[in-house]
């Protein structure tokens, strides 16, 4: 089951590079956010298959807990509102906010102590490592969950805008499939994960990103074909 993790980073690690390379080109911020998204993704996809093919170790479980099952989702999240928003108070809000997460996330996760026996599993879930209702356990809760509805709601409210346009088409489906490989990974894949279902688990991480993936080239083919 570490190959399909690994097939995961891979795919997001091409996916940040097609970003980047956006960002040089258009320095659309929100670009930068989201390749920084991306590259946690892989950080984290990284870390469950080294965990799965080796065994666990309690810097891994860190690594993918902070980066995968806290952090993405709100770096997906405010890149979206960036996007939506173009109010430079607004933006700044988000930075910061998004600034403050990220550090109180790391400190937390560095620091929460684990159940050295939990990592024994397959999949370890972090109710068991870190403990049920533990700072770090609940923070994946909320903080995920929060940015999982924000970042859906503003997707769908992109897609809404630019229906019945055919010159948007492909920009349409494409945001459509991005919100639907963020529902796989943030719906079924957190669950498989708390449930310690391995192989759906490392099947959806691959499913995710690739569906992502495919969405934001076909809505990137519009961008590229739009006159000036």
């Amino acid at each position: 089951m570490w190959v399909f993790p690994l097939a995961a980073a891979l795919v997001a690690v091409l996916f940040a590079a097609a970003l980047v390379r956006r960002y040089a080109a258009r320095r659309h911020s929100y670009e930068v956010i989201w390749a920084l998204a991306l590259l946690m993704y892989a950080a984290a996809s990284l870390a469950v298959a080294f965990g799965v093919a080796n065994g666990w170790t309690s810097g891994e479980f860190r690594v993918y807990w902070a980066l995968g099952a806290v952090l993405n989702v709100p770096f997906l999240a405010v890149g979206e509102l960036d996007l939506l928003f173009q109010r430079p108070g607004i933006r700044w809000t988000l930075y910061i906010l998004l600034a403050f997460i990220t550090a109180y996330t790391v400190a937390l996760v560095r620091t929460a102590e684990i159940d050295a026996a939990a990592l024994a599993e397959d999949l370890p879930s972090g109710k068991e490592v870190f403990g049920a209702g533990s700072a770090a356990h609940r923070l994946a809760q909320v903080v995920a969950i929060t940015a999982y509805v924000v970042l859906l709601g503003g997707t769908l409210w992109s897609a809404w805008r630019m229906r019945g346009r055919p010159e948007l088409s492909d920009r349409f489906w494409g945001t459509l499939l991005i919100a639907l490989g963020a529902t796989i990974i943030a719906v079924f894949g957190s669950a498989f994960a708390a449930l310690g279902y391995l192989v759906p688990f490392s099947i959806s991480l691959l499913v995710a990103i690739v569906v992502m993936f495919i969405g934001f080239l076909r809505a990137a083919r519009t961008a590229q074909v739009q006159p000036r």
